[in-house]
């Protein structure tokens, strides 16, 4: 009778490579963490029990890393260790800005957008949408398109007439739908009568089939908004909604545009 073949024996699983000098690095940043004084080489190499000479060398390359500064023969954490805790706790913020965003868009039934003008230019950071809210597609880049769109005007209507001009000076308006305003002095006009406690409406100036309304926001210095989008079959509800976003919507971090 013929024999079954038996399947090759399996490898032993192995134990992960580990990197003795990362390991060695982490426990001295772990030790200088643990004295808000500070702390001298021989006395990092005594709670670490690494050898002197090793000590030495791995304080010598944290700190020109930025992980450790060294103020008087003591070695503290560094700007770096705080970029890292400041990466974490933005995480944690976006994260919180999302859930805030969905239950914004739940609560209105369309889609919410969060944008923010910086070094010239408009970012949308993100956006929330679902079943029945679609968001609006990008079929012409939001960033050169602010003449059109309503995040984009309530963005431009937080900034001075001079910084609105340089605007349409590297983005001149362009006609996206037969309902977008090109003229950059009607444009101006427009954005002069924008009031911080009134919602931006726009009507089919970005897209056909859709309308907007933004409001701005408080993120401390940064110039941001919050904004909405409906299906054009939906646009007499445009004002209530706008108006409803606008009381929703309260202080929130600038950490979140970092």
């Amino acid at each position: 009778m013929d024999q079954i073949a038996q399947p090759p024996d399996r490898p032993p699983d192995r134990p992960p490579t580990l990197i003795t000098s990362v390991r060695r690095a982490l426990r001295l940043l772990e030790a200088v963490g643990g004295h808000r004084d500070g702390a001298a080489a021989k006395q990092l190499a005594r709670s670490t029990g690494l050898p002197l000479g090793t000590t030495y060398h791995l304080l010598r390359t944290l700190t020109h890393e930025g992980y450790l500064r060294r103020v008087d023969g003591r070695f503290y954490l560094g700007a770096s260790v705080d970029c890292i805790s400041r990466a974490d706790e933005r995480q944690t913020e976006r994260a919180d800005l999302r859930s805030r965003m969905a239950q914004l868009g739940e609560e209105l039934d369309a889609a919410v957008y969060f944008a923010v003008y910086e070094e010239g230019e408009v970012r949308l950071v993100d956006v929330a949408d679902g079943p029945g809210r679609p968001a609006v597609q990008e079929w012409a880049d939001f960033r050169l398109t602010a003449h059109a769109h309503a995040a984009g005007l309530c963005l431009l209507a937080q900034l001075g007439e001079d910084e609105r001009r340089d605007h349409f000076a590297r983005h001149p308006p362009a006609g996206l739908t037969p309902s977008t305003l090109t003229d950059e002095g009607l444009l101006l006009r427009r954005l002069d009568r924008v009031r911080p406690t009134v919602p931006v409406l726009e009507r089919q100036e970005y897209a056909l089939g859709t309308v907007c309304a933004a409001v701005p926001i408080t993120v401390g210095s940064v110039i941001a908004t919050m904004a909405l989008s409906l299906p054009l079959d939906q646009a007499a509800r445009l004002p209530a909604a706008a108006a409803r976003l606008r009381s929703l919507v309260g202080a929130m971090s600038p950490s979140f545009v970092r």
